[in-house]
């Protein structure tokens, strides 16, 4: 047996993965462990755990998914294992990750996100167990850098806010993407940017990975706000203008990422085509490159941003094949007796049932419109909640924005939710069939369905869809097959267990947010917790739904 550690060290989003015998057997973010969101540093949490879980004290190997001269400290001194450590690039890791799990014989592989290793996209050629690069785009060209600045120009400084922008954008009319195309222009295949509009080349990008959150210092010049306008502060409102620039910004990295993936298919020929890198996030791009580049078949793992690198650094140095990532559910799971011991501790009480009554009255509570906390299985591996780690609520409400927010998300309202429907329906509800089992594709709502799922589809009548297969995720697809025999809705509303934290891991951390909020209905495993005052947040919903249609 070899056992290859992965891990993501140094870096925002610090995570851990475990090859054995070339497939993975456990992977998670240190974040969720030390419950700070995104945190960096080195990951011995989620390290240690990823042995336990395999039964090993040490590996057989580690690998780290960046150059050993790009560390700013040993990680051997982290881990003191006495086996072999490898240093894998880190757009070559991101490339294995996204390749070698993929379930393609070859593929077309891009990469692209800030910064790693000095280098910013990689565009590559996958066949059998071996990448071949093809392009680099060096330092200090880059489109995370791009979307970056203008997401702090927009008021969103903290890391991970750029997918804020992406769902900013349908609301604004891309009126100033003449203004955003003097920041980055195409240079041949490729593309370089203006860098009067930015800062990061003219001294060191002011970044905090060492531990903690991770931040990075202002990467736009003054030049910016000559050409847009002042910077918005951090909660200034936010005006049609800044949703305008934020719609011209989407579209022009949209035209980008689409030159990119045309340039790739001209270079490969190849009709499948594998993205990761913190851009591959953006799931209206990946959207529309399934719909509009010659590619017939694409994938994204669900880790595609840097913590992905852990496990695309440990399938690299395994250079096996003939594992596939079908799912992300690679985190800790926990059994009705630990999720049982956990209430007792609380001193909650809580109803067993079987996995028909489960999921029957969790459907039926879903229908009357309560917010159902779903806590199931092994914990996902990436941002999204697929599932496991999920908060629940009915798709057919035109309120249920308004009274999730107010409950428990607590978000920026112009933040869409997601649907997670049954793959075997998927196609009769958006335009788009190809799988998206990992919530990073962005589909059109058909026209004569879009009023039926108000809560879902976003204000540009689309989707950034989770499609559940049967053999994925049971339990959950039953509990969505039973709404739809209450409702006729092969879906519901999935977002992630959480209130502006990381997503929740043990039952503990699930108990904790769902009294410090207000979810009606906690289910852990087959256990079920109801919060009593029903009345009243029914009433509240209610007239938050009256104040929706009078705004409407």
């Amino acid at each position: 047996m070899a056992a290859i550690l992965g891990l993501n060290a140094y870096h925002g989003d610090a995570a851990a993965a475990l090859v054995v015998d070339g497939r993975l057997v456990a992977a998670a973010e240190e974040e969720r462990f030390s419950r700070v969101k995104h945190v960096a540093g080195f990951p011995s949490l989620a390290a240690a755990w990823c042995l336990a879980e395999a039964g090993l004290s040490s590996p057989d190997a580690v690998a780290v998914g960046c150059l050993e001269q790009s560390v700013p400290a040993d990680p051997r001194a982290e881990l003191g294992f006495d086996c072999e450590w490898h240093f894998v690039e880190h757009h070559v890791a991101h490339l294995a990750s996204a390749f070698l799990p993929s379930g393609f014989e070859d593929a077309a592989v891009l990469s692209a996100d800030a910064f790693g290793d000095g280098v910013s996209t990689m565009l590559a050629r996958g066949q059998g167990s071996s990448l071949e690069v093809l392009e680099r785009v060096a330092f200090p060209h880059s489109l995370g850098v791009l979307y970056t600045a203008v997401t702090q120009w927009l008021g969103f400084p903290r890391y991970g806010d750029e997918g804020k922008v992406m769902g900013l954008a349908p609301y604004g009319t891309p009126r100033f993407t003449d203004e955003l195309r003097r920041l980055v222009r195409p240079s041949g295949d490729l593309f370089e940017l203006d860098l009067e509009y930015f800062t990061h080349h003219q001294h060191p990008m002011e970044l905090a990975w060492a531990e903690g959150t991770p931040s990075v210092g202002r990467l736009f010049s003054p030049k910016l706000e000559e050409l847009l306008g002042p910077a918005r502060a951090p909660e200034a409102e936010l005006t049609a203008h800044h949703e305008d620039v934020a719609a011209s910004l989407q579209a022009v990295l949209e035209e980008h990422c689409l030159r990119l993936a045309q340039a790739l298919w001209e270079r490969t020929r190849l009709p499948r085509l594998c993205l990761a890198g913190g851009v591959a996030l953006n799931a209206v791009a990946n959207g529309r490159i399934l719909r509009e580049t010659p590619f017939r078949q694409v994938f994204v793992q669900p880790a595609a941003s840097d913590s992905g690198t852990a496990v695309g650094a440990a399938l690299q140095v395994a250079a096996a094949r003939g594992f596939t990532m079908e799912h992300a559910y690679w985190g800790p799971q926990y059994t009705d007796e630990e999720c049982a011991a956990a209430l007792a501790a609380a001193g909650i009480e809580s109803e067993r049932l079987d996995e028909k009554e489960l999921c029957a009255l969790v459907a039926e509570r879903i229908d009357a419109g309560d917010i159902v906390g779903w806590f199931q299985g092994r914990m996902e591996f990436g941002p999204r909640s697929l599932g496991d780690r999920s908060i629940l609520a009915d798709p057919r409400r035109h309120e249920i924005k308004d009274v999730l927010n107010a409950r428990v998300k607590h978000r920026e309202p112009f933040r869409p939710f997601a649907p997670s429907v049954l793959a075997e329906r998927s196609a009769e509800w958006f335009e788009q069939d190809h799988p998206s089992p990992f919530m990073v594709l962005v589909y059109r709502t058909r026209a004569d369905k879009r009023e039926l799922i108000p809560g879902v589809n976003h204000v540009d009548d689309t989707g950034r869809l989770q499609t559940v297969r049967r053999e994925m995720n049971p339990r959950y697809h039953r509990l969505i097959q039973e709404f739809e025999r209450r409702t006729g809705v092969p879906m519901v509303l999935n977002t992630s267990f959480d209130e502006n934290e990381p997503i929740v891991m043990t039952p503990a951390d699930a108990l904790e947010t769902f009294q410090r909020t207000r979810i009606d209905l906690l289910v852990l495993g087959s256990l079920v917790v109801r919060r009593s005052g029903g009345a009243e947040e029914a009433a509240e919903a209610a007239a938050l739904g009256g104040q929706v249609e009078a705004q409407g």
